[in-house]
């Protein structure tokens, strides 16, 4: 496997990112990494391992970056500023990272094919997020014991862009005949969360997006798995074995 480290200085962000490429071509994935995780969890905890047979074929093609979220919404100090930060990192990803790896990846396969987005635990909400507010450049979401509102983390405090970065309300405030609907019923969506340790809160904003998602009549595999499955790496190995496959057959 073709595995490549790269950085570049971002002017949202006003420093150098790091990122890491695996494999030399297929469907572009971002994955986005745990809270405030780097662009090296992916690899260091074993999650490669899963998706190493669909890179190894040249069927997807994995870009991992950096979160910011302990200057974000995990941080501390004032919170529009951190919520500031947060919109200045989602900017990088769209207006930096995206177009860089979506180069690499055109001219690897001759064409330009739309990202899959997939994200663990806060990083589920970084991904749905993402996967909501531009389905022009992602298809395919892959959420795995995922919270969908910033209000889980930000102590309460709401304003325009904790709305614009949480797809549990801003999905909830779109009107069902909203373009976007359209869009994301022509990818796909998958949302998993477990019944079992560490879950409660996952499982509370999962099931409150499904019935939201249900409402505006967009279509998403909403699955929820056992007492047994808990908010922990060997059942995100686990989910992620089982789901990766079915995102990649259309």
């Amino acid at each position: 496997m073709q595995i490549n480290y790269g950085k570049f200085y971002s002017r949202h962000l006003g420093r150098d990112m790091e990122y890491k490429i695996y494999g030399t071509r297929g469907k572009p994935v971002l994955v986005i990494p745990c809270q405030s995780g780097r662009f090296y969890e992916f690899e260091d905890m074993h999650m490669l391992d899963v998706y190493a047979p669909y890179i190894e074929d040249g069927r997807i093609q994995v870009f991992t970056i950096d979160s910011i979220d302990s200057e974000t919404i995990v941080g501390h100090g004032d919170p529009r500023a951190r919520m500031c930060r947060h919109e200045a990192w989602i900017n990088y990803i769209m207006e930096e990272a995206i177009p860089h790896f979506s180069h690499i990846n055109t001219c690897a396969n001759g064409w330009e094919i739309r990202f899959l987005v997939a994200g663990l635990s806060l990083g589920a909400l970084h991904a749905a997020t993402l996967f909501f507010r531009y389905p022009d450049v992602f298809d395919s979401l892959l959420a795995l014991s995922g919270v969908y509102s910033t209000e889980y983390c930000m102590g309460g405090y709401s304003d325009d862009l904790t709305y614009m970065n949480s797809p549990q309300q801003f999905v909830a405030g779109m009107p069902v005949d909203h373009p976007y609907i359209q869009k994301y019923n022509s990818g796909r969506i998958v949302l998993c969360v477990g019944r079992g340790a560490w879950e409660n809160e996952t499982l509370d904003s999962t099931s409150k997006f499904a019935e939201i998602l249900k409402s505006k009549g967009i279509n998403a595999w909403v699955d929820f798995w056992g007492s047994d499955c808990r908010h922990d790496w060997d059942w995100w190995f686990v989910q992620a074995a089982y789901f990766l496959p079915k995102l990649l057959e259309y």
